[in-house]
């Protein structure tokens, strides 16, 4: 992924009104990021830890959602997958997070979810970058260049989902 600017980021999210795109906390990372290893930009907000947000690529420039999560069953035992990266975590490794729908139709309540690791850290997983403890990746026999298109597909599948009239 090319690195983003400030400015790219604000302007990018799709279910956010301009002053709540003004007012969110970015990563205080972003120039050390590890750009080359990414294939969307995902963080959660330091300030407010039920609110997370992911920009992707998109078309020539990017698409942002800024995200809620649920509340979690503090102390889940079983394991559970990612829905984009297809990863498992133990715990609470894995979030539901929602997206108010673009539009009218989030102006009327509506939204939408899936289930995202809950570090927002899929492309570092689906590159051995990054470890969710053993037996978190399933052996596969797709390269990581394709782990990381199914991976971008299933993301924008959800973005598709945020814009998409209810």
């Amino acid at each position: 992924m090319q690195e983003l600017t400030e400015t790219e980021i604000r302007t990018s999210f799709v279910n956010a009104t301009k002053g709540e795109a003004k007012r969110l906390t970015l990563p205080k990372d972003l120039a050390t990021r590890p750009w080359a290893d990414l294939d969307f930009l995902g963080w959660r907000d330091p300030a407010a830890p039920q609110r997370a947000y992911v920009v992707a690529p998109t078309d020539g420039s990017a698409t942002g959602v800024a995200l809620r999560l649920a509340d979690s069953s503090a102390g889940r035992r079983r394991r559970n997958m990612c829905a984009v990266c297809l990863t498992t975590h133990p715990g609470d490794g894995v979030a539901l997070m929602t997206a108010r729908r673009a539009g009218r139709s989030g102006q009327l309540g509506n939204s939408v979810g899936t289930y995202l690791c809950a570090d927002l850290a899929c492309s570092l997983y689906v590159r051995g970058l990054r470890s969710a403890g053993a037996g978190a990746r399933l052996q596969e026999s797709l390269s990581v260049e394709d782990q990381s298109a199914r991976m971008l597909g299933r993301l924008h599948a959800f973005l598709d989902s945020v814009t998409r009239a209810a």
